[in-house]
């Protein structure tokens, strides 16, 4: 998958953002919803399950980073 697929893609967390944790969220991606190991943008940021997030980072193979939207 390439970078620019993920990148700029909005999804919604579905494992908790936080500090020393690993979160979890989906992304339509490929025709689907797919789900990704996500980091907040800002190390010491909580995102709760729910928030809509966007990705500003993507490392292969699953492991996004976003921010709050």
């Amino acid at each position: 998958m390439a970078d620019q697929t993920v990148i700029g893609k909005s999804g919604r967390v579905t494992g908790k953002i936080a500090p020393g944790l690993v979160g979890e969220v989906m992304l339509a991606v490929r025709g689907g919803s797919e789900a990704f190991h996500a980091y907040a943008e800002d190390g010491e940021a909580t995102i709760m399950v729910g928030s809509r997030v966007l990705v500003v980072e993507y490392y292969p193979p699953r492991s996004v980073v976003v921010v709050r939207v």
